[in-house]
């Protein structure tokens, strides 16, 4: 079905500027833009002067499967992304087992058909995320895989890594690093700091970040494999990034948008739902990281989306599991950046869409014609009380809960087809 969307403010993070114009959905890709009039026999959806944008590419989801189903599947995902805006979700392979094999690469995108946007996988880069000896890079990138990483399992042994990256290099993948340096942070659940001794937590010094930034970029000059960081969140770890890229090195960052829009003093009165990996950090690196989005220096926004059963958070703060959902919160969390004037929209979804799906090498991101008509519709100025309850993913552990919060999504559309809203895009 040809849709036509009349009535839009037009988002266009490449040319980086916001114009009022209609679109042309045809065969599941853009088929015209700008002032155009709709073909005979279209859908027609008036936007209602409201924004329109690429949907956004989120570059580090956990779904529970296989393994932990009741914490969040591929159905529920997908309907928590599509509420949100988000038309590409990249699964990470921290599950259960991990996605190490292309017979497990296999079942998860076979479950992945059920998702109502689409679902790219990333493989774990050592068998069982144990760093002991690497995965048939090759077998995983022939299965679909996109990337390569143990997320949060930091691989010590840097022979085994060398190897890894070696192999990764001579194939072209993607590898992604998760800075920090295991020793400092193990058993850490806050930065440390004054107000991390006054709670009476244990803390991680920022430079634990910046100790595993270090050698996993001299581990990249050394092998030249692509890489990416997948959360930069401290002001130290940003010089040596633009070290890097001035070098010539192959190297993107990424950053969650929780580190960019919530800081240490979050935590408060125990909150668990604020415990996250890495650790949320002082305001001046929460500024200074978000200065970095702003230039370009971090290339990427991404929600870090980790789904926790309530028996996981609710217990005492240093107990407690780490990670929040934020499939559903991460647009409006984004339009804090937008209100507080730090970033414009093309700005911000540049960093949500455009570079993220660059750097997998996918087709999605871009508002123009020929590109794959993944849209969302949204008023940034919308505003309403978050609560969790209400959520559509199965797991409930938002740090926004009973926030008040601006940034709804009115639509999403993935391939031409709308999968979230109502059917007059207006209503």
């Amino acid at each position: 079905m040809t849709v036509f969307l009349e009535n839009a403010l037009i988002i266009d993070p490449e040319a980086g500027t916001v114009t009022a114009g209609n679109l042309v959905l045809d065969g599941g890709m853009i088929a015209a833009i700008g002032a155009v009039s709709a073909p005979k026999g279209a859908h027609v959806i008036d936007c209602g002067g409201k924004h329109l944008a690429p949907g956004i590419v989120d570059m580090g989801v956990k779904i529970g499967e296989p393994g932990e189903r009741h914490r969040e599947s591929f159905r529920s995902a997908g309907l928590a992304a599509a509420a949100g805006g988000v038309t590409t979700i990249i699964a990470r392979p921290d599950t259960n087992p991990a996605i190490d094999t292309p017979e497990v690469l296999e079942f998860v995108t076979r479950r992945a058909a059920e998702s109502p946007v689409r679902i790219h996988h990333m493989a774990a880069l050592t068998k069982g995320r144990e760093g002991r000896e690497m995965v048939e890079i090759g077998f995983m990138l022939d299965a679909g895989a996109l990337a390569f990483t143990d997320v949060d399992h930091v691989v010590t042994d840097t022979k085994v890594l060398g190897r890894a990256l070696t192999y990764a290099r001579s194939l072209g993948a993607l590898v992604i690093g998760h800075p920090q340096d295991p020793g400092l942070s193990k058993g850490a659940a806050v930065t440390s700091g004054k107000f991390a001794s006054l709670l009476g937590l244990p803390g991680v010094h920022q430079m634990a970040e910046r100790i595993g930034l270090d050698r996993d970029l001299g581990m990249v000059e050394m092998t030249g494999v692509r890489y990416h960081a997948d959360q930069i969140t401290c002001a130290r770890s940003l010089p040596p990034l633009a070290r890097a890229k001035q070098n010539g090195l192959d190297v993107t960052a990424g950053v969650s948008i929780h580190h960019l829009t919530l800081n240490d003093l979050d935590v408060g009165d125990y909150r668990s739902f604020f415990k996250l990996t890495p650790p949320l950090r002082p305001e001046e690196d929460r500024l200074a990281v978000v200065e970095a989005v702003a230039s370009g220096l971090i290339d990427i926004i991404c929600s870090m989306h980790t789904p926790q059963d309530e028996e996981s958070k609710r217990l005492p703060f240093e107990e407690a599991a780490s990670g929040a959902v934020a499939l559903e919160t991460f647009l409006p969390a984004a339009m804090r950046l937008y209100h507080a004037g730090v970033m414009d929209l093309p700005g911000l979804f540049r960093a949500m869409a455009l570079n993220p799906a660059k750097r997998l090498g996918l087709p999605q991101g871009r508002m123009a014609e020929g590109a794959p008509a993944d849209l969302v519709l949204f008023d940034p100025d919308a505003p309403f009380m978050l609560d969790r309850a209400k959520l559509h993913s199965k797991s409930k552990n938002t740090p926004f809960d009973g926030q008040r919060m601006e940034g709804r999504v009115i639509a999403t559309f993935v391939a031409g087809r709308q999968v979230f809203g109502e059917g007059n895009a207006d209503a």
